[in-house]
């Protein structure tokens, strides 16, 4: 049975049933979660489906990027019999006259769907499916290309940790500061006096000093707002791991509030990382209000944090629900006082994209390029592209 019917007195095998569903869509439930499932049923009753909700959402949802989906799994399950079975009636394939479904995440869909068996296999689908062991080259080449928003649970995990395998190296920039050696422009007249001194006034060789090389500062702005829901937590993997070597790094989330996740991308583990980062962010998969936000950077970090030689990478859509003047003042701003204001957009991805919104046309107008990072071919070719665009002015 799919779908719960308590009146049938099936409570608890519905709720193993769920649990299962839970976990092909990608929820980390364990039979501990599970006892306390049981006793939050026992506790809250069965008398308000939405206190049932709430209390199964507590005891089975850890992370916040999967509160979504367990709300459109629930959903599923435990609604009026006689409306679920039209429900999965309109689902079914028929000849004529099929209703569309209603609209659900992809994770969603493929764990609603029938469990398939590997071919010859006897194993259980959960256990029969190895993706990073029995795909084929044509599997690869094709999550390679896919967008990040039109994977299934068990693709977006997987493209999660190839994407922190994806290296990000910066071009090595001249610093302001000088280190030793036998060649540079500027004699070291310190330390040739030092040696003079040393060797009774006399000098064997002449050292001096030339500038050092390294990775401009990078300054990371995250848009997480509900349109980027899916491309935020990928790419917040993926810049985890391709700047873990830099020597300055400042990462902020962007929505209707300013979040600091630099601490948490202080964390060498990727996946704890992910989940100092939603116990942070309070305004997950909400609006975009990238002006204020902006404005809140200025007057809190600006000093400390923007400068002429940082790199600025904004990730966003360009889907902002602010006021566009505030916004365009105070992109000009971050412009001026950056050496590169680069806008990472995931809508690329369409051909025929043009930034016609009001925050996308100010994004467009004020950044210095406009790249894609909509699947793990645009992550792989950002490197060569942030190379070319960190050249002179």
């Amino acid at each position: 049975m799919l779908l719960g019917d308590a009146r049938q007195g099936k409570l608890l095998g519905n709720l193993a049933a769920f649990a299962r569903t839970l976990r092909r869509a990608g929820l980390p439930v364990d039979a501990s979660r599970m006892a306390l499932a049981a006793q939050a049923v026992q506790q809250v009753g069965l008398g308000r489906r939405d206190d049932l909700g709430a209390a199964l959402e507590s005891v089975l949802v850890g992370r916040e990027r999967d509160r979504a989906v367990f709300r459109e799994l629930f959903d599923a399950f435990f609604r009026d019999p006689e409306v679920a079975s039209k429900l999965l009636a309109q689902m079914l394939p028929s000849a004529e006259g099929r209703a569309d479904p209603p609209r659900q995440r992809p994770r969603v869909r493929e764990a609603l769907a029938a469990p398939r068996a590997a071919k010859g296999s006897l194993a259980p689908p959960e256990q029969a499916l190895e993706l990073d062991a029995c795909m084929s080259a044509s599997d690869r080449s094709r999550l390679r290309h896919a967008d990040f928003n039109a994977l299934g649970a068990q693709e977006y995990l997987l493209l999660e940790r190839l994407a922190r395998e994806v290296p990000l190296p910066l071009p090595q920039l001249p610093a302001r500061r000088l280190r030793r050696g036998l060649r540079g422009a500027r004699a070291d007249w310190p330390r040739l006096l030092r040696e003079a001194g040393r060797c009774g006034g006399e000098c064997a060789w002449l050292p001096r000093l030339r500038r050092r090389k390294e990775a401009p500062p990078l300054l990371l702005l995250v848009d997480v707002s509900g349109s980027m829901e899916r491309y935020a937590r990928l790419l917040l993997a993926f810049l985890h791991a391709a700047t873990r070597g830099l020597r300055r790094r400042d990462v902020f989330a962007v929505g209707t509030s300013l979040t600091d996740l630099t601490p948490a991308f202080a964390l060498p583990d990727g996946d704890d990382m992910l989940a100092a980062a939603g116990a942070a962010v309070a305004d997950f998969a909400g609006g975009t209000r990238l002006g204020d936000c902006l404005g809140e950077l200025r007057r809190r970090h600006g000093r400390r944090l923007v400068g002429r030689r940082t790199l600025v990478l904004l990730i966003s859509d360009g889907l902002d629900t602010g006021e566009p003047q505030c916004l365009r003042d105070e992109l000009q701003w971050l412009r001026r006082r950056s050496r590169r204001l680069l806008w990472l957009n995931p809508l690329l991805r369409f051909d025929a994209y043009q930034p016609s919104a009001r925050g996308a046309a100010a994004l467009h107008a004020a950044s210095d390029a406009m790249l894609a990072v909509h699947n793990l071919v645009s992550l792989e070719q950002l490197a060569a592209s942030l190379a070319r665009l960190l050249g002179p002015r």
